[in-house]
């Protein structure tokens, strides 16, 4: 995984768009799949350039350039992938970081999944305060809504947000995703329904499981 991190990173790092896509083509056409490439080689590659910027290696501007970059790649990936999917259909799912999360590359990646698995998306980006995710929820009433955070001290977002966004008319499915899954325990700011997804992989089998096609629990 480092290896294929540090590679596209230099190419992040450089705004190549081309030479970055033509990187993660490869690999489409080898075979490998979307969580694959999101995991293994975006997702490494985005925690390369982390790396490298909380060592000094790199400047605000260079992680800027890296990330607009990577956003291009999975705008470009998602496009290649909308010809081979089926239409989507009736079941909906939401994404948005909380109030005052920048960070949006990792919540992109899973609505990409959902939107691959035949689900309808929306995808509405970094820092969405709250009382404009209730309204929109409440007008086009998703099935899930995915919320992601990736600094430690935005966790206190999470308990306003599952409380008021459990408790919609449709009842949605809350789940909350982030690179801080993986280290810390964060269930205390949910209730027994919140799901709680600690990398792409949980993502993935959890959609599995979910059909679009069938009506989803709010069991995990």
């Amino acid at each position: 995984m480092h290896e294929h991190g540090a590679a596209l990173a230099q190419l992040l790092l450089e705004g190549n768009q081309d030479e970055a896509w033509e990187y993660i083509n490869e690999y489409r056409k080898k075979g490998k799949d979307s969580l694959y490439i999101y995991e293994h080689i975006i997702t490494a590659g985005m925690g390369h350039i982390g790396s490298l910027w909380e060592t000094n290696k790199i400047s605000v501007a260079d992680e800027h350039l890296a990330t607009s970059t990577c956003d291009f790649l999975l705008a470009r990936y998602q496009m290649e992938k909308k010809k081979e999917q089926n239409p989507s259909n009736s079941k909906k799912a939401m994404f948005l970081c909380v109030e005052s999360e920048q960070h949006y590359l990792g919540i992109k990646m899973a609505s990409q999944l959902f939107s691959e698995a035949g689900w309808t998306t929306r995808f509405h980006g970094p820092n969405l305060p709250l009382e404009y995710a209730k309204k929109t929820a409440v007008d086009w009433q998703p099935d899930v809504i995915c919320l992601s955070f990736s600094i430690l001290y935005h966790a206190e977002h999470l308990n306003p947000y599952i409380a008021e966004l459990e408790k919609l008319p449709n009842r949605p499915i809350v789940m909350i995703g982030g690179r801080l899954l993986s280290h810390y325990e964060f269930s205390r700011y949910g209730s027994k329904k919140t799901i709680f997804m600690k990398n792409l992989e949980d993502v993935r089998d959890w959609i599995k499981r979910h059909p679009p096609g069938v009506k989803s629990s709010v069991s995990y």
